[in-house]
């Protein structure tokens, strides 16, 4: 068994403090036995984008890796733990929302960018991230196979499929989800939706709090294979959820065992990249 922990927590306007307490979440968790720690979109700051940027915000941003990450590996390294984290990424003049995945010796394994942009009222995010350039990425971890849909990524059935033909086994999903998005929503039934037709571990990490325009809502849950959901966290308050989860169910799942086996790439071969690769079902 895999013990996942997703942690729930709230920004406050003071990014030190938020890392500092995001840090001592991590070594409660593993001490727990976590082995696997997973953390929200933007965790460590303000949610940007709920008000349209004013002007350059290149200096809102940070490096990867950088004074942020190195901490991250540091704790990684000495708790012995994978970390998925979420940042607003500068590189050069271009800013991203990135997950950086680390394994559990320390080593940054490289980062997975926000590769679909949205934009509406509270979440202006063509003002501050640029669009994606790493692909779906999946990270040969300590613990699995494991990929990133980072937040709006979630909603594209051709991204989520594209993170299973590169066997995935878990995907993490750093999310910035309001009140009234789930439980028992739509988009939580996406998600489900995606673990079963996809045959792996969905574990959606959510922001929380209340912020100048918008109220994040928690209620991070972790969904198997069989689309049910395993553990879920409580809404309006900080918590870390623990979810311990077998593996052998992706490689047991209907989708893992049919419905990747059975597909017909030739007939539509414009639906996804012409480098996706089928899962063996067998491993």
């Amino acid at each position: 068994m895999l013990r996942i922990a997703l942690i729930q927590q709230h920004a406050s306007p003071d990014r030190d403090e938020n890392i500092a307490r995001g840090l001592f979440a991590l070594a409660e968790a593993a001490q727990s036995g976590a082995e696997l720690v997973c953390f929200a979109e933007l965790a460590f700051e303000r949610f940007h984008p709920q008000s349209p940027a004013d002007g350059p915000v290149v200096g809102l941003a940070q490096p990867v890796p950088g004074p942020l990450t190195d901490a991250f590996t540091a704790a990684a390294r000495e708790q012995g733990v994978v970390v998925i984290l979420n940042l607003f990424e500068r590189d050069g003049q271009k800013t991203f929302d990135t997950s950086p995945v680390i394994d559990a010796d320390g080593t940054l394994l490289g980062k997975t960018r926000m590769v679909h942009i949205t934009d509406y009222p509270c979440f202006h995010e063509q003002d501050y991230y640029a669009p994606g350039d790493t692909g779906a990425p999946v990270y040969a971890t300590a613990v699995g196979s494991i990929g990133v849909a980072i937040c709006y990524d979630r909603h594209y059935p051709e991204y989520m499929r594209a993170l299973a033909l590169s066997s995935a086994e878990i995907v993490v999903v750093p999310q910035a989800g309001v009140e009234g998005e789930w439980p028992d929503g739509l988009y939580e039934a996406e998600m489900r939706v995606a673990a079963f037709q996809n045959g792996y571990f969905v574990a959606l990490c959510n922001r929380v709090g209340e912020e100048e325009h918008l109220a994040f809502s928690g209620e991070s849950f972790v969904s198997a294979p069989d689309g049910t959901v395993v553990a879920r966290s409580p809404g309006g308050e900080d918590s870390i959820l623990y979810a311990d989860v077998d593996l052998h169910a992706v490689h047991d799942s209907h989708a893992r065992r049919l419905f990747l086996r059975d597909r017909r790439p030739s007939l539509y071969p414009n639906w996804l990249t012409s480098t996706d690769r089928v899962c063996n079902p067998g491993v």
